[in-house]
């Protein structure tokens, strides 16, 4: 009999579309601003018009087609996508120049990719490969030819970067400087000017980002949603949140919503924690989805310490009274990790269409969308 529910955020309650608009921007300015890499001559905005948005994504994520095999691949965290698609088209630039440069460029890709390191490489761009052209689309194709599968992608772009470059070398990982440089840079967009130094303690590199949080898009109405939670409640369920969103993205768009009060505060866990656990234990990172950690820890309790957590044998024992709801391969198997039960929501990047998908994978439930999950308790 399940006693708790664990909810993802994204794809389940609010649209992912938002996050996707600022993962694009991200990879957009990294590979196009002065301030970055600067591989064009087209004017940088740090405040698009919605129509820019949306060439903008088409472009950088091939009509979501580098989207989705991403996210087929089991990668669940928007930093992490930007992370790939830049260090892709990084790996890509440097084979272009390594004829040149040599050595220079086997320095490079051998070491981590800082700030000061982008900008030699944007220098070497203009003097040595002005006629460089960015393609996303090879994205796909050059994954393609191998398996990575979660974690595991980011890794697999050492074995790119020896493919074109015949470099070999280890720095492509979640630990490095260029992934950090990523998720600060994505920060600014989703939070904007006044938000985001709560978030990485600085603030934006290129003034004018105005921010996604006030825009959010509920995926079904908040009078609907709030329904559906208060109904749980009354029944007696625990209720509970595992998402990728950092603390402050997933607690200030749910209560302006209505929706956060009907979640146990204690449950509450975010991406900010899933960053604290693995600084406190890097050996055991990546930790997030689709590692089962952030719905452990929210089975758990947020007062529970991350050690305890992470020597949680798993499957757990109780696994028929927990459920997790998502809309992601990542959040299948974490819960298929932990050994519970499984509601997949149609709601995601795919739509209906992610239906065979989790049909194929077994998912215990596929609902329409997170109203559907009264009527598989009833």
């Amino acid at each position: 009999m399940i006693k708790t529910i664990l909810f993802d955020v994204d794809g389940v309650m609010l649209s992912e579309e938002r996050y996707f608009d600022a993962s694009a921007l991200t990879v957009w300015e990294m590979l196009h601003s002065p301030q970055y890499l600067g591989l064009s001559s087209e004017t940088f905005a740090p405040a698009p018009k919605e129509e820019d948005i949306r060439r903008i994504r088409q472009l950088v994520f091939a009509d979501d087609e580098v989207l989705n095999f991403i996210k087929s691949r089991g990668i669940n965290s928007n930093w992490d996508m930007v992370y790939l698609a830049v260090s892709y088209q990084i790996i890509r630039l440097c084979g272009h120049l390594k004829s040149v440069l040599g050595q220079q460029v086997t320095d490079l890709l051998t070491g981590q990719i800082n700030r000061a390191a982008l900008a030699r490489l944007s220098e070497w761009a203009k003097e040595h490969a002005p006629d460089f052209t960015i393609e996303y689309a090879k994205f796909t194709a050059d994954f393609s030819r191998g398996n990575a599968q979660k974690a595991e992608m980011l890794l697999y772009l050492n074995q790119i970067a020896q493919e074109r470059c015949g470099i070999v070398t280890n720095i492509f990982s979640r630990n490095s400087d260029l992934w950090k440089i990523c998720q600060e840079t994505f920060q600014e967009w989703y939070l904007g000017d006044e938000r985001v130094s709560a978030s990485i303690g600085r603030e934006t590199l290129q003034p004018g980002k105005k921010g996604f949080l006030n825009d959010e898009i509920p995926i079904v109405s908040p009078a609907e949603m709030i329904q559906v939670f208060r109904t749980l409640k009354e029944k007696g369920y625990t209720l509970g949140i595992g998402t990728g969103r950092p603390t402050i993205e997933t607690h200030v768009p749910l209560e302006a919503l209505g929706i956060l009060e009907w979640f146990d505060p204690n449950r509450v866990v975010t991406a900010s924690h899933v960053l604290e656990a693995e600084e406190q234990s890097p050996a055991h990172a990546p930790l997030s989805k689709p590692h089962p950690f952030s719905y452990v820890k929210g089975l758990l309790g947020l007062d529970t310490p991350n050690s305890d957590v992470l020597r949680l044998e798993l499957p757990i024992s109780n696994g028929d009274e927990v459920l997790v709801v998502g809309d992601s391969l990542a959040d299948l198997l974490a819960a298929r990790s932990m050994g519970c039960r499984f509601a997949a929501t149609l709601t995601g990047l795919s739509g209906q269409e992610a239906r065979s998908k989790f049909e194929e994978e077994k998912a215990d439930y596929i609902l329409d969308d997170v109203r559907g999950i009264l009527s598989i308790l009833e």
